[in-house]
């Protein structure tokens, strides 16, 4: 049985995790993992574009940046928090599909 895995299934499944950790370091962890690849996946994209593509996009860039910055130091609880919204805005989405 061949199944395409959706991003959003595996961004879901990511969150749950975050929200489903007991070990609030471990829960930590995980957060601060995917604010790492998420930082990671921007600088990525921002350095692949063509400078006039650069210019083009800089505001969502940097909102995209001021956002990443703002989850730095977050607590279990506050993780828990941003993951339980991100996967319902992910439900949201899916169901308006």
């Amino acid at each position: 049985m061949n199944e395409n895995i959706k991003n959003d299934d595996v961004i879901f499944n990511f969150f749950k995790q975050i929200c489903d950790e007991k070990v609030d370091k471990k829960c930590i962890d995980l957060g601060e993992s995917w604010l790492r690849a998420m930082e990671t996946n921007l600088s990525n994209i921002e350095n692949n574009l063509q400078d006039s593509d650069k210019i083009k996009h800089k505001e969502n860039i940097n909102k995209n940046k001021k956002h990443l910055d703002g989850l730095k130091g977050k607590t279990a609880p506050e993780w828990r928090e941003y993951a339980t919204q991100c996967m319902i805005e992910i439900l949201d989405h899916k169901a308006k599909s």
